[in-house]
């Protein structure tokens, strides 16, 4: 189905797995079709989770479906797993401040678990997390086994030294809780390096919406959600889009080497402030992506696949 004259080596492709917030904002849905267009990755399933309960009280379900509606445009339906995650948050299944938290089982964690598991030794498999931790942190407290198979990219948290509210964070701090301490490797992306994929509409005008069915679904959705955020203050800006998940397949596609430091990964409180931990693992945490490298890549992979119409 892809029209590239190159080819990747088997040798250098990675397994992926996404995990996406879908119908949150307008940015989720470029990240995914860009990972069905990008041939290095091996890609065993995109994962539709929840985003809260405040702007839509079923966010599961409205996710689902506009990963179905945008698999089916972008001519991938059928031929990519598609799976439902948790539909809330991770909850104490006990009183008190060291409550116990049991994961939420779901089609998403058993296929995190499996394809862990199958892949052959020394092959690690990339989830990149556009949204809440929920679905990682319960297949980790499912199958602490697979802790070291991981690689998890994850858009979300506040800016550091001091942490801070961001939105992916706050609808499951429990489960990033669980992520931070344990011994998979994390990428994390906050708030402010996650902005640097940066286009205007009128680049998304002539740059996507030419670009076939997929090309006017990212388009319009686009122009839906800047209309059902018409009355929300100075956010979205009148004539530019930040593609935040964009920088999870910048780094899965380029790892930009030089562009983190290594911290010890915190504890987030309740406030989604960080507290320190001596104790806990080193994580890295980024502070730039190169943002117009990948959305270039983006609209050549459109233009070359979904010809002009």
């Amino acid at each position: 189905m892809l029209n590239y004259r190159f080819n990747v080596v088997e040798e250098k492709k990675i397994d992926v797995i996404l995990d996406s917030d879908v119908k949150n904002e307008a940015d989720d849905q470029y990240a995914i079709t860009h990972a069905l267009l990008t041939p290095m990755f091996r890609l065993h399933g995109i994962i539709a989770s929840h985003f809260g309960h405040d702007r839509i009280k079923d966010s599961l379900e409205a996710s689902w479906k506009e990963l179905d509606e945008l698999l089916d445009c972008s001519g991938f339906k059928g031929k990519v797993k598609a799976v439902k995650g948790a539909a809330t948050y991770l909850k104490k299944a006990e009183t008190g401040f060291f409550g116990r938290i049991d994961p939420i089982p779901s089609d998403a964690s058993s296929l995190i678990i499996e394809t862990a598991r199958s892949l052959p030794l020394g092959r690690k498999l990339y989830i990149g997390v556009l949204g809440p931790l929920t679905n990682v942190a319960s297949a980790l407290l499912i199958d602490p086994d697979i802790e070291e198979k991981l690689i998890v990219i994850w858009n979300g948290g506040g800016l550091y030294p001091e942490g801070g509210p961001e939105f992916n964070l706050v609808n499951d701090i429990a489960a990033a809780n669980i992520v931070f301490s344990s011994k998979v490797e994390l990428w994390q992306v906050p708030t402010k390096t996650y902005a640097y994929p940066r286009t205007s509409l009128a680049e998304l005008q002539v740059k996507v919406e030419p670009h076939g069915r997929i090309g006017r679904f990212l388009f319009s959705h686009t122009l839906e959600f800047f209309e059902e955020m018409k009355n929300s203050g100075g956010w979205p800006r009148p004539e530019s889009l930040d593609i935040c998940d964009e920088t999870v397949i910048a780094l899965l596609m380029e790892e930009h080497r030089y562009c983190y430091k290594l911290v010890k990964a915190p504890y987030i409180g309740d406030d989604m402030y960080y507290r320190g931990s001596g104790e806990n693992r080193t994580i890295r945490v980024y502070d730039e992506i190169d943002g117009r490298f990948i959305l270039e890549d983006l609209f050549a992979k459109l233009k070359i696949n979904y010809p002009e119409e």
